[in-house]
């Protein structure tokens, strides 16, 4: 009793649904999409006036531009010298004139590990903050410059911190590398990123 009480109202639903019912010619209507043409005729998408966000852009980081060179001479300088040298001359374009390899008691400069970065008018207040800002920017910069030390205005600093007396340096910032090694003509130098 229970099978036939659950079957007859499963028939009477099935029965009400379209064209079930008995003498209904009437077919249902083809799908939505036989209508439409295949995706290489279809129209573009309207143009509603509003601009489309560029998503990828965001994402798009920009290559690395290489750094030109410094205003020191580059020959027989070492290649993060090098580098250093041409991102100071890029970032303090106010510098003229540097020194790299020259005779010396000591191997930094004869071994092409150090520039002298000559400061413009260096005992005046704006000579001595240029200084003091390129020391800053060496420091900032000491992983990617192979950074030794630096020198200025009688102080010498390591990455670490102002580290004692550097003996002189009144006219110009010594900065002095670990060298990298000497170029071979396939290096990039490349501008700092952020």
């Amino acid at each position: 009793m229970l099978a036939a009480t659950t079957v007859l109202p499963a028939a009477v639903f099935l029965a009400g649904a379209v064209g079930a019912e008995p003498g209904n010619t009437d077919e249902l209507p083809p799908p939505a999409a036989a209508d439409a043409p295949p995706p290489e005729d279809a129209p573009p998408p309207p143009d509603w006036g509003l601009p489309v966000p560029d998503l990828l852009s965001n994402w798009a980081m920009p290559a690395p531009q290489a750094l030109p060179p410094s205003v020191v001479n580059e020959h027989g300088m070492q290649v993060k010298t090098i580098l250093v040298a041409r991102s100071i001359s890029e970032a303090f374009p106010q510098i003229h004139d540097m020194i790299g390899v020259r005779p010396d008691g000591q191997r930094w400069h004869p071994s092409g590990l150090a520039i002298d970065v000559m400061i413009p008018n260096p005992g005046s207040p704006e000579g001595i903050a240029l200084g003091d800002e390129i020391v800053a920017y060496a420091l900032r910069n000491s992983g990617r410059f192979a950074l030794q030390d630096a020198i200025w205005r009688g102080t010498y600093y390591t990455p670490g911190g102002p580290s004692g007396s550097g003996n002189g340096h009144y006219d110009h910032v010594h900065i002095t590398t670990f060298g990298g090694g000497y170029p071979n003509g396939g290096e990039e130098y490349l501008r700092e990123e952020g």
